[in-house]
């Protein structure tokens, strides 16, 4: 009986294994460079993956073989991962090939979109650069509102994506996507979101409190009492204005980004030069604007990151926390099953990247690794970590919006989803939307259409990141006590992959279940 387990592990490992790397190039390829070659060629992969992802045949095996009594733990957790990716993609090849087109039309535009601003087309770093510096609320809005347009463009296309994402949801028993996703993340949507209310709760009084002082000096920098989304320095407010804290960006010229990167996770005793080198790190036209990391074929050898770096903190902080997501990546045992050989949650590797980003206001990497004298740091030293408690809270609150408003777009996408957006924005981020409405306001974010039920991990991310450093407090000194904190983080979160559940690893690395306290103590005004 043992056999005829491992045997269909196998068998669907063998088919998997190379078609994954394949659909990795070719998406790789159309975010490089979008063009409707590469963005065809991305698309008949994903379909050609989901199609094989989506056998009824292997599905029904897998079932069969985990009703079994199985002796061996990894088997069972293969089985458990194969269960769980081929439920994801249980519909009807017309499902399939719909769902598939739609997602790649959106995510070429997205690719390809460059926001019109007084008849100059402008980059999304052009976009933030107007929000930050502007004083002109007339500028302001008219940048904000441009770079919304695409929301517009792509948002009847994201109700048919959620709608058909409901549709095979519905017949496999579940009462929408959004609940199936969770499960099929192994996370309980009673559990996420008991959390997250308990979440609201710890961030309210000190968010309210900073945001009274910035929104004086909002009022006072555009000469108006009437603050509206555009004065806020961020098209979706989840980053800190700049002008609201230290400015460090007079530290971090060209080449900081990827040199700090290097030395970062080099004093960790983790080498990702070899990423660097496969990278592709600058902006150009025809290009993804974001920044993401891939594992191309889950060997450690074909580890890359997208980014597009201009000098300052911002991308200094992405890139160290996109180099977290590689980091783990190339650090995941090799000598695991294919099926293993992955973060053991999305919020896993996020929390690992979080972890990293966080250093950009971290005293002792400045002196340590940025190389800025203590003369100059020093002083900083307070400023810097109440900035640092303040974009937590900032960015859960942001995340809270996204949490609620995907899990109300999947319970009703027919809905006012303009007017659901808003009120989640005034309900956790207090802030005023426009007296107009702006058409598809809610789908300019590109994690709705391409990264659907995603969003909420970047939430737990930065929970087990603070009960991580607290770990590596206890145990090493702190997260930058060298190879001992990058052993630590490797030896016991990264090495084993996807072997444990989450929750399981999480128990094993920091000795408790997940929970808010460490990062209520981190965020502590």
């Amino acid at each position: 009986m043992q056999r005829a387990p491992h045997r269909l592990v196998d068998a669907f490992e063998s088919k998997l294994e190379p078609l994954e790397a394949e659909f990795h190039r070719a998406y790789w390829d159309s975010q490089v460079h979008a063009s409707p070659e590469n963005d065809r060629r991305r698309a008949e992969l994903e379909l050609e993956l989901r199609s094989l992802k989506g056998d009824a045949t292997f599905l029904a095996g897998v079932t069969e073989a985990l009703a079994e009594e199985l002796h061996d733990p990894l088997l069972r957790r293969q089985l458990q991962v194969l269960r769980l990716a081929l439920t994801a993609d249980q519909m009807t090849d017309a499902q399939r090939e719909e769902l598939v087109e739609l997602s790649s039309s959106v995510e070429s535009d997205f690719a390809t979109f460059r926001a019109e601003v007084d008849c100059e087309s402008l980059s999304e770093n052009e976009i933030l650069e107007i929000l930050e510096t502007s004083s002109d609320s007339a500028r302001s809005e008219r940048a904000w509102r441009a770079s919304k347009e695409l929301g517009g463009r792509v948002a009847e296309r994201v109700r048919e994506l959620a709608r058909l994402r409901n549709h095979a949801a519905l017949a496999l028993g579940y009462p929408d996507h959004y609940g199936m996703a969770l499960d099929l993340q192994e996370i309980s949507e009673e559990w996420l979101f008991k959390l997250f209310d308990e979440l609201e709760e710890l961030t309210r009084e000190p968010f309210l409190r900073w945001k009274a002082g910035l929104d004086e000096a909002l009022s006072n920098r555009f000469g108006t009492k009437h603050l509206r989304p555009w004065h806020y320095a961020d098209p979706f407010f989840q980053y800190q204005p700049r002008s609201a804290t230290v400015d460090l960006d007079h530290l971090f010229g060209d080449g900081a980004a990827v040199r700090l990167a290097q030395g970062t996770f080099g004093s960790w005793g983790i080498d990702i030069g070899g990423v660097l080198e496969r990278s592709d790190l600058f902006p150009r036209q025809m290009k993804s604007q974001h920044a993401f990391c891939l594992d191309v074929d889950r060997s450690g050898r074909d580890v890359r990151i997208l980014a597009n770096i201009v000098p300052g903190e911002r991308w200094v902080e992405v890139m160290l926390h996109e180099c977290g997501h590689a980091a783990y990546d190339v650090s995941i045992d090799g000598k695991l099953p294919y099926l293993l050989r992955e973060p053991a949650h999305t919020f896993v590797t996020e929390a690992v990247a979080i972890l990293s980003g966080r250093l950009t206001r971290d005293p002792e990497w400045l002196v340590n690794v940025a190389g800025v004298s203590p003369g100059e740091v020093d002083p900083l030293a307070q400023e810097l970590a109440r900035s640092s408690a303040i974009q937590s809270i900032l960015f859960a609150r942001w995340v809270l919006v996204m949490a609620h408003f995907e899990r109300a777009l999947y319970a009703d996408p027919e809905a006012d989803l303009e007017a659901i957006w808003w009120d989640l924005v005034q309900r956790f981020q207090f802030v005023q939307g426009p007296e107009d409405e702006v058409p598809g306001v809610w789908a300019a974010k590109v994690h709705v259409a391409s990264a659907p039920v995603y969003y909420h991990n970047y939430l737990l991310g930065e929970l087990l990141a603070s009960q991580l450093m607290e770990t590596m407090r206890a145990r090493v000194g702190g997260v930058l006590a060298g190879t001992a904190a990058g052993d630590l983080l490797r030896e016991y979160l990264m090495k084993p992959g996807n072997s444990l559940r989450w929750d399981t690893l999480i128990q094993d690395a920091t000795g408790a279940p997940l929970s808010p306290h460490a990062f209520a103590a981190e965020v502590a005004l």
